[in-house]
Order: C-alpha cells, then structure tokens, then sequence
C-alpha cells in the first residue's frame, strides 16, 4: 500500500459475515468520503475502513428500500450496532449511552460517534440509490506537549478505548463486531419493522427521565411528557446530521 491505493477483499484483514467486501485505506485517507465516491458503482456492503492508531473510522455502503424520508432511521440501526461492538469489550460498569442523534459514550465521555450521508437532491419520497454510514471512535488521547494529561478526564469532555481500559484492542475486532451486529438490525427491521431497532437505541439514550421518548416515521426525536400525549418537543433528524454535535470542527474528530 505504499503508493496509496485502497487495499480489497481478503487483503484488507477483516473477517466479515458474508455480503461484505472491505476496502483498506492509508492512515491519512477519509473513509467516509472514499465510501460515497465509490457507493453508486461498488453498492451495498462496501466497507472501508482506514488503518490508524489513533482512531477506530469505517463506513459502510447501504441500498434502503425505504424512501429516503424513511431510511434516514439507518442510523440508528447503525448506533445499535457500534454500541454492541464495543459493549462486547468495555467493562459492564462503564455503559455506552448515547447523546441523539449521533454520539456515542462510554462511561460519560464522548468516545466518538456516527454519520450518514445520501446523493445530492435526493428525492425524500423515492428510495435512495445508496446510504453511507461512518464511524469514528478515539483509540488514544493525543499527547500535546504537557499542555493538558490526556488522561486528566475532569478537563475532557471526550474518553478513548485506551483510558476506558481496551486500548489494546484490535481495530479491526471492533469493525468485525459491529459488520456482525448490523447485519442482525437489518435482518430485525426488514422482519418486523423499525420499531424494535427504535426501542433498542432509545434504552440506551441519555434523556430527561419526566419525558417520554418515540421515533418518528422520518426519524426525527419527539418528546412527550409521561402522563401527556401531546408532543411537547420534536427533534429534526435531518438538521441534526447535517452537523454531529460529537465532532470537533477544528480536527474532524472526537470532542476532547
């Protein structure tokens, strides 16, 4: 890989369930951006992930059936999925929670989150020819030069697969992990609908306990109070992903 070029199948290293094929980029490579360059031709299962030591990055190619108003859901789908992967790892004393839309703790600290992306102009009443899904997670805090200890958590918003005690995981597990869970999402919503795959991301949502949580046909988040049907706030999906509240526009990664 020394000139660049995207690594495939077999040679990327990753075990995946059947229906994928994994491309490897270099460490300095976008695997979202590399995932919705090539969706259109490489369809659905394409999964590319960069080699880094620093953060855990892939993205996966999805072909919804749904129109694009409905399958925007998909990520939560795919939230599911990151949480279970690193559930299987972290301690039970450190829960992985999630702040909606797309961020992902553990034990408090943002360890990173999910994104999602369509074609451009899209209709939102016809099924879209593909959906992206990323994925970064931090591997290791940054040291900078004894200005801040990366491991000083009081002066962090942000946490690592290092300080949460799994540094020495291997990337790629966490990826094998989360192709698996996907797949077990996909298969629940195709047999019994959104619903299921909705409860499951809303028990591990960080929320206001005197409120009543539902998903929205369109994915969008609707508040109601416990003993009020009325909704009391309603939560633009769309919007939202347009600018994830987990990553820091200076650095494209992880807050800190």
């Amino acid at each position: 890989m020394s000139d660049g070029a995207p690594t495939r199948a077999d040679a990327a290293g990753l075990d995946l369930p059947p229906g994928y094929r994994a491309i490897a980029l270099r460490e300095y490579k976008d695997a979202m951006a590399h995932a919705k360059a090539i969706a259109a031709t490489d369809g659905a299962g394409t999964l590319v992930f960069v080699r880094r030591f620093d953060t855990v990055e892939f993205a996966v190619v999805l072909e919804p059936e749904e129109p694009l108003g409905e399958a925007r859901r998909a990520i939560y789908a795919i939230m599911n999925a990151v949480a279970d992967a690193l559930a299987a790892h972290v301690a039970p004393e450190k829960p992985v929670t999630f702040d909606w839309p797309d961020t992902i703790r553990i034990d408090g600290g943002i360890i990173g989150g999910a994104t999602l992306a369509w074609p451009e102009g899209a209709s939102e009443t016809e099924p879209p020819h593909w959906l992206v899904a990323g994925a970064i997670l931090r591997s290791v805090v940054p040291l900078s030069g004894g200005a801040r200890n990366p491991y000083d958590m009081v002066a962090m918003a942000g946490t690592s697969l290092d300080i949460e005690g799994i540094g020495m995981l291997d990337p790629t597990a966490l990826i094998e992990g989360f192709s698996r869970h996907l797949m077990v999402y996909v298969d629940r919503w195709q047999e019994f609908g959104f619903p299921p795959v909705g409860r499951t991301y809303l028990d591990r949502l960080t929320s206001d306990p005197a409120r009543r949580l539902t998903i929205a046909g369109n994915g969008d988040l609707i508040e109601r109070g416990l003993d009020r049907p009325e909704t009391i706030a309603r939560h633009d999906l769309t919007a939202a992903l347009a600018t994830p509240k987990w990553r820091d526009p200076a650095t494209g990664e992880p807050w800190l």
